[in-house]
């Protein structure tokens, strides 16, 4: 006999009104937003311990589980070198070890062809001439969390500056390694962001700082061996809808300095040999014009969306006057094809576009503007830029998975089409992708739109019987969901689950129009395009409601959380990661992080009553209705600066209190971890575990 599962947690209300625009709501659980009160820390505690007494009896199908994952991966492996300057740089991973050991030997070659291989190194064995860079492992220490951020060798190679976060804040402190010598400097910069540069012969580095909001905003000077505290600020972008970022060239010419919103940029140069210059601005900020710019030869590569060219086209200019007035049109507006990115070379630009919900690779040679796309052997797929590092070669590195395909490496010759496969990621135990298949579906949404669906099942999986099945989504910010290659997911597949992809608007695997019809006040389609993708499963004969489970995070978690109560009775197992849930009251307090930044994103529900009543209607913390729910597996990370913890506890605390139903709604919190869940690769895979039980429980 089983021990009783305990009582849930229930936290006391403690009622605080809200009024915005004539409107008053009382919110029981904001009270949890104190991270500082005992009671808060104390319910989350009880929540933890309440998901693992109501979880206990899958202990042995995790454990299960955790070694089915952890058997497929050569644990012992090391990355594919990559070829910048005088080195081939990799990574290697090692049994037992929860992080990378980044390395790297001589190269050879005076320059990259497709001739020279990457040196053949064996996985586990030091090579002649090895370097150890950095250790991730000795970097962690005992810390449960660890991530490292910046990894920035400099162009001359003798100096990494790179930076560590232990608690999952994004907070990091930032170190420069003597290569040579391989010991630390005196030189450390603590609380910085993303964003690394070195000037061309490693005597100054620049570096980001973010605010109190988490928004990257300030663009820093440190010049090696003289105190931090003589560092200068370099620029402070004090609009806060804009991000400060920060790189080079792929020719290693400039150091560009990017500060953009959700829907404008503006970009400033500095030639890389004296980062003590000012830097100069390739065009004015206009709102809604987008750019970016990389730079070959003597001009400037540009990618934007002006003169409405929604699906963006590639411009050029002098880079004497890289002004907007200056822009010549190279690659012309697509309404069929959305341009996702350019990677010049001396003579050839890589074009990274988006055609038929696929992405696809376009070569465009410079000198006699010959042109052609890479084909790729399954419809199904995805392919992407790889480590790029060389500007003067002709050799391009890519990187190809599908949904039965492993993630594969190649180098192409982009003068003669000769392709060579570099790695493909080793599946352990027997792994045969002719056992599976993956195809592409289309569902109907409300307003008559054919939206994407990418599945993949087992061969054998009977397709005249419903089984079980796993439905993803997203769908914001324009990021694509596309479809590759799991070993984790096989657990799932061998026990005869199918797993679906739902490409919906609010994403941009259709283009830019499929975003924008999927944001602010189009918002609601998002939710809609989902719930038609889940009766289309049911419709066809994959699953059904009761063997659907569904699987989103961040905002995709709020798409968990909407579709749940749009459609209740749908679903029989909800995984929402992290999930934005509280986005109205999120998006109503500009001094919580990054929210004046979505504004541009979700809309001002402060300033417009419009959006107010629009995101009210959506909101799945506003909307919890008295019904019963699916089984749902929530998860929040303490520490996490994107979705903060208290989203996920409210909302598991009103769903608590307001179902009528009997299934389990667990909430797991990471008490020393942030956005991204456990940070070691054995603990994340013992977390996956954690969920791929909850579902086999709860579907089969």
């Amino acid at each position: 006999m089983t021990d009783p599962i305990p009582t849930p947690p229930r936290p006391e209300p403690r009622p605080v009104e809200r009024t915005h625009h004539g409107d008053t709501v009382v919110d029981p659980y904001s009270w949890l937003r104190e991270k500082d009160d005992p009671a808060v820390v104390a319910h989350l505690e009880a929540e933890n311990a309440h998901t693992e007494a109501a979880t206990s009896h899958l202990s042995e199908l995790r454990e299960q589980l955790f070694e089915e994952i952890k058997g497929r991966v050569q644990e012992t492996d090391l990355t594919v070198p990559v070829r910048s300057g005088p080195w081939w740089y990799f990574a290697r991973t090692t049994e037992g070890s929860q992080y990378a050991v980044h390395c790297r030997v001589p190269a050879r070659g005076e320059r990259l062809t497709l001739d020279e291989a990457p040196p053949t190194i064996e996985p586990g064995i030091t090579a002649p001439d090895e370097q150890v860079l950095l250790d991730e492992n000795i970097l962690a220490g005992t810390s449960d969390y660890f991530a490292l951020g910046a990894f920035d060798v400099s162009p001359d190679h003798r100096l990494l500056a790179y930076s560590t976060d232990h608690d999952g804040s994004e907070r990091y402190t930032l170190r420069i390694r003597d290569l040579e010598g391989g010991a630390d400097l005196p030189d450390e910069i603590p609380e910085v962001t993303y964003g690394t540069a070195w000037s061309d012969d490693g005597s100054v580095l620049l570096y980001v700082k973010a605010d109190a909001a988490q928004r990257p905003y300030q663009l820093w000077r440190h010049v090696l061996g003289s105190p931090v505290d003589d560092d200068v600020l370099v620029h402070q972008e004090d609009d806060e809808h804009f991000f400060l970022g920060l790189g080079r060239t792929k020719d290693d010419r400039y150091v560009v300095l990017h500060l953009g919103s959700k829907v404008t940029d503006e970009v400033w140069v500095l030639p890389g040999d004296d980062l003590t210059g000012e830097f100069a601005v390739v065009e004015p900020r206009e709102h809604g014009v987008e750019y970016s710019v990389e730079h070959q030869g003597d001009r400037f590569v540009i990618l934007t969306n002006a003169d409405g060219a929604e699906n963006f086209e590639l411009r050029t200019a002098p880079d004497a006057t890289p002004g907007r007035a200056n822009w010549e049109v190279l690659i012309p507006h697509d309404p069929e094809v959305k341009l996702g990115g350019v990677d010049p070379y001396a003579d050839h630009l890589v074009v990274h576009e988006r055609r038929g919900g696929l992405r696809q690779i376009r070569v465009l040679r410079v000198s006699d503007g010959h042109e052609y796309r890479l084909e790729q052997p399954e419809e199904v797929s995805t392919v992407g830029g790889g480590g790029n590092a060389e500007y003067d070669t002709t050799v391009l590195r890519y990187g190809y998975t599908s949904m039965v395909t492993p993630s594969s490496v190649f180098d192409v010759d982009l003068v003669t089409g000769e392709r060579v496969l570099r790695k493909q990621q080793p599946v352990l135990g027997g792994y045969d992708p002719d056992d599976y298949v993956t195809e592409r579906l289309w569902a109907t949404a409300d307003d008559g739109t054919q939206v994407p669906i990418s599945i993949v099942a087992r061969r054998d999986r009977p397709r005249d019987v419903p089984g079980p099945a796993l439905l993803y989504g997203y769908g914001s910010y324009e990021a694509s969901m596309d479809p590759g290659f799991s070993s984790a997911r096989l657990s799932l597949l061998d026990r005869g689950f199918a797993f679906a992809i739902a490409h919906i608007r609010g994403g941009g695997e259709m283009g830019r129009r499929w975003y924008l019809d999927g944001k602010e006040l189009a918002k609601r389609n998002t939710f809609t395009d989902f719930v038609a993708c889940a009766r289309h499963l049911v419709d066809e004969g994959w699953t059904t409601p009761a063997q659907l489970g569904i699987r989103g995070g961040s905002a995709g978690g709020l798409l968990m959380g909407a579709v749940v109560n749009l459609a209740p009775d749908l679903f029989g197992a909800v995984i929402a990661e992290v999930p934005f849930v509280d986005a109205l009251n999120t998006i109503l307090d500009p001094s919580l992080p990054l929210t004046v930044t979505e504004w541009e994103e979700w809309g001002n529900p402060l300033e417009s009553p419009e959006v107010y009543d629009y995101m009210k209607s959506y909101a799945p913390y506003e909307n919890v209705e008295a019904v019963s729910h699916p089984a749902m597996l929530v998860t929040a990370g303490l520490n996490d600066p994107r979705v903060s913890y208290w989203e996920p506890a409210k909302w598991v605390a009103r769903l608590r209190e307001t179902t009528t139903g009997d299934r389990p709604i667990l909430l797991k919190t990471e008490m020393g971890a942030g956005h991204q869940g456990p940070s070691g690769r054995y603990d994340a895979w013992r977390d996956e575990a954690f969920v791929l039980a909850f579902l086999i429980d709860q579907l089969t």
